[in-house]
């Protein structure tokens, strides 16, 4: 992940805000918020700034998935190009769903909000939609589970790799 957000870093630097910058590093798959974070630090961007940048960032994809993910893989597993992928995205969300499965509400706050790799707001409401869990219920779930990340998140960031890099 670390690279990534380096590479989004160093190349976009010259042409975008590090506002936008790290706005758009939290709306991608895999880095979402935890890049958003790290990549605001790099960039020197204030932690008061950056955290609204990154919840927001993080968050306009979510009711997408949520709503309309299911229409679009079922539409996707159709094509001959990408049904082989869709069934590997469904097959890895799944795959992580124990947890959300049997605790449904907290399982997925935890699942969103404890920075793992393959954990996060676009798998959680992947799973959440997949596994046809309340919108109303998933959302909040997310939501908190997005605030709870955020803290984590803030303390990596800011704390420990601000200090390694100051």
């Amino acid at each position: 992940m670390e690279v990534l957000v380096q590479w989004f870093t160093d190349n976009l630097s010259q042409h975008i805000s590090r506002e936008l910058i790290i706005f758009i590093i939290s709306m991608i798959p895999i880095l979402e918020l935890r890049g958003g974070l790290l990549a605001a630090s790099l960039l020197k961007v204030s932690a008061a700034k950056a955290i609204p940048i990154c919840i927001i960032g993080n968050i306009i994809p979510i009711p997408f998935i949520l709503l309309f993910i299911r229409q679009i893989f079922k539409v996707l597993k159709k094509t001959k190009l990408f049904h082989g992928l869709v069934v590997k995205m469904e097959d890895r969300a799944m795959g992580k769903s124990d947890q959300i499965k049997r605790y449904e509400f907290f399982g997925l706050l935890l699942f969103v909000g404890i920075p793992l790799p393959g954990t996060g707001a676009w798998t959680g409401s992947l799973i959440a939609s997949l596994l046809e869990v309340d919108i109303k219920k998933s959302s909040i779930a997310i939501f908190c589970g997005l605030i709870m990340a955020t803290v984590i998140m803030y303390v990596v960031s800011y704390g420990i790799v601000g200090n390694l890099i100051h």
